[in-house]
């Protein structure tokens, strides 16, 4: 696979830039952290938010599905588009529109106009992770390049740890307007932190839209673009389900499921360095290991539902493959499109959403038609299929690449 290429030369990085290249990553990922909370927080609130707007549960449900189909669909086009943008006006212009958005959310009088609320930060949220996975890279340079997209992935992690859980505490106080209300202003925060700190970096040479989208014609790109498909319906299939196993299978008290997911999210902690550190060696192998370590865990955590201990032990290694393939998956997509990395980082994000929503509809087949105490196992057939993928793309590789041997030696 080709390396990720240092700062083109059009790319201006200035001095407070080369002098502090940690400091944007960890806004970067502050700024991930408000993105991927407003995300799924709605997740925690759906009950309450329900009942305020006089709705049956599963149709504030569709505000999920929303949001997942719109970064799917509007992506790919909207971050190509954007994709010459200086990255410091854009960044803040993405949280002003998450800032804005999440105000309109507080103060929606009904369903419509929450989907509204929904659908315009769903548009902004691949600009985002497509841009700042590769202004992260370019800052950091080619040799750590993974472990800056890690930097940035670590808001995902946070956001799972503290974000969503803290925040659908924080609607039982102040409601689940006053949640929004809460990440309007956190959003403005990172605009102001951006606008402070962030280096003046200049976006991608501006390329027409069908010339970006030739990496689609690319077949070991769009290999790679449906391995991250293939990956995150394993992990969905069983996440999604995660709290309902261990409160149904495993019998832990409705009260503790919270607290064993919050240890889910500090174990991905570790995972997220994990998957930084290793992906730079090589993003295929890294993903594979990744891969075979999230079936184990999914396919182990209900046999060892009878001993907590046990089942801890599970959920580590569950949880550690679970968050280092965030990183990951993008940072080897991107490294398989060098020439248009946020247009590659942004359809990456868009497999990891329609796995998530293939996985969620996996799950919830499989539980339909066998119970919840069979999904573990399903989740586990998914990975191993996406492990067959990776496999065979890495055989593929081996064969052009001997191929290109074999011709330089003939012409020799």
């Amino acid at each position: 696979m080709p390396p990720l290429e240092t700062a083109p030369a059009h790319i201006t990085l200035p001095a407070s830039a080369a002098a502090g290249n940690g400091l944007p990553s960890v806004i970067l990922a502050l700024a991930a952290f408000v993105i991927v909370t407003t995300e799924f927080l709605i997740v925690g609130l759906l009950p309450v938010l329900a009942r305020d707007l006089g709705i049956p549960v599963p149709a504030a449900g569709q505000l999920i599905t929303l949001f997942a189909f719109t970064v799917m669909l509007f992506g790919p086009v909207l971050t190509a588009l954007l994709s010459h943008v200086e990255r410091k006006r854009l960044f803040i212009a993405i949280m002003l529109i998450f800032a804005a958005s999440n105000a309109l959310a507080a103060l929606s009088p009904n369903i419509w106009v929450l989907a509204l609320a929904r659908f315009i930060p769903a548009l902004a949220l691949p600009v985002f992770w497509g841009t700042a996975s590769e202004t992260s890279a370019q800052l950091a340079g080619p040799a750590r390049a993974g472990r800056a997209v890690s930097q940035v992935y670590f808001g995902i992690s946070a956001a799972m740890l503290f974000g969503i859980p803290l925040g659908t505490l924080a609607s039982g106080v102040v409601g689940w307007r006053g949640a929004f209300w809460g990440l309007a202003a956190l959003s403005l925060l990172m605009a102001l932190l951006q606008w402070v700190f962030m280096p003046a970096l200049a976006g991608s040479e501006r390329v027409r839209l069908a010339a970006q989208t030739r990496i689609l014609k690319d077949f070991r790109f769009v290999a790679n673009v449906a391995l991250s498909v293939a990956v995150f319906t394993a992990m969905f299939t069983a996440y999604t389900y995660l709290a309902d196993t261990l409160e149904r299978i495993a019998g832990i008290p409705a009260p503790q499921v919270g607290w064993w997911l919050m240890g889910f999210g500090a174990i991905g902690l570790f995972g997220n360095w994990l998957g930084g550190h290793f992906v730079d060696r090589s993003p295929l192998g890294a993903t594979v290991a990744g891969t075979v370590l999230l079936g184990i865990g999914m396919a182990a955590s209900v046999p060892a539902s009878g001993s907590h201990g046990l089942l801890a032990i599970v959920l580590l290694v569950w949880g550690i493959a679970y968050t280092a393939l965030f990183p990951v998956c993008q940072v080897r997509v991107m490294q398989a499109a060098p020439q248009a990395q946020a247009l590659a980082g942004t359809l990456n994000v868009c497999a990891a959403n329609a796995g998530i929503g293939l996985g969620a509809m996996i799950g919830g087949l499989g539980i339909g038609h066998w119970g919840l105490g069979y999904v573990g196992y399903i989740a586990a057939g998914m990975a191993a299929l996406a492990v067959l993928l990776a496999l065979a793309m890495a055989s593929l590789a081996e064969m052009s690449r001997r191929g290109r041997a074999h011709r330089r030696t003939d012409m020799e």
